[in-house]
């Protein structure tokens, strides 16, 4: 099997595919599909890249790629108890061109243009859990049934865009697997000292084309990227290890100096690393 494009296992009689996920890591090299993937993540938390953008996920998230979004789990290894993760993959036309164009499913057209960058559900989550967790007894036309609820479900909830830009590009293999190399990189040696004529010598190119091909791939520089790995992987130090300080946290994550570190946090989250820690704490309480 060839790890980017990705293939879907399905047989012929499958228009719906249901799929579980228990394991130590979840897949976790850079692919896509063309099947829009609707997941449960019931255990395990880490990194999710879609597209451009990097995003944190855990237990209890219900999370929505389209169709062809390039994207990554990189799940953080907790423990030796597998991580469970139950997703329904289907494209536009599973169910026969014009199924979804009936005008019974008006509704769900807000489903499809959303998927279209991915997005995090945020609301009737443990409604969409349940119909999620049922699915593992049900026969093939009850899990249809339950996954037309789900459907119009997503298509109202509040929601969190999980990329900012989509390159709607199908990769190439050579493509796929010179993106994939560069984001296994990044997201391995992110405390790292990464020189661009490192990262430009793993995609097997020159420095210039290397940054040409990166920016228009992703609509960010290589840079922009990294920033935004150790800046997710900062927060995770904030949040569950309370004994690091924020020096301590910054040069974990890979930065030179805690003034660079706090400046580039605030660019991305708002708020300093001091308070970004204080604000979840509270909420915690």
């Amino acid at each position: 099997m060839k790890v980017y494009p990705f293939k879907i296992p399905k047989t012929e009689n499958d228009s719906l595919i249901y799929q579980e996920d228990r394991v130590i890591t979840f897949y976790d090299k850079l692919h896509q599909h063309e099947e829009i993937q609707i997941s449960l993540v019931e255990k395990g938390e880490g990194t999710l890249i879609v597209g451009d953008t990097i995003n944190y996920f855990s237990a209890g998230d219900i999370l929505v790629i389209g169709s062809n979004i390039p994207h990554v789990y990189r799940n953080d290894a907790l423990d030796d108890s597998p991580a469970f993760m139950i997703s329904l993959f289907f494209t536009r036309i599973s169910f026969g061109s014009s199924f979804f164009d009936l005008p019974e499913f008006n509704d769900v057209q807000k489903f499809f243009m959303a998927s279209e960058s991915g997005f995090k559900a945020l609301s009737d989550k443990e409604h969409l859990r349940t119909l999620f967790l049922q699915l593992q007894n049900q026969n093939k036309l009850e899990r249809f049934i339950g996954f037309v609820q789900i459907l119009k479900i997503l298509a109202g909830v509040e929601k969190k865009v999980l990329s900012s830009f989509i390159n709607k590009k199908r990769y190439t293999d050579n493509e796929g697997k010179r993106m994939r190399d560069v984001f296994e990189y990044a997201i391995n040696n992110f405390d790292q000292n990464i020189s661009l004529e490192k990262i430009a010598d793993i995609a097997n190119m020159s420095k210039n084309a290397f940054c040409r091909y990166f920016k228009q791939r992703t609509n960010k520089t290589f840079f922009q990227f990294l920033i935004e790995i150790r800046i997710e992987n900062a927060c995770k130090f904030l949040l569950k290890n309370h004994e690091l300080s924020i020096g301590e946290i910054s040069t974990k994550c890979g930065f030179q100096n805690i003034s660079n570190f706090n400046r580039k946090f605030k660019e991305i989250k708002g708020v300093t690393p001091s308070q970004y820690r204080r604000s979840r704490l509270v909420s915690e309480f």
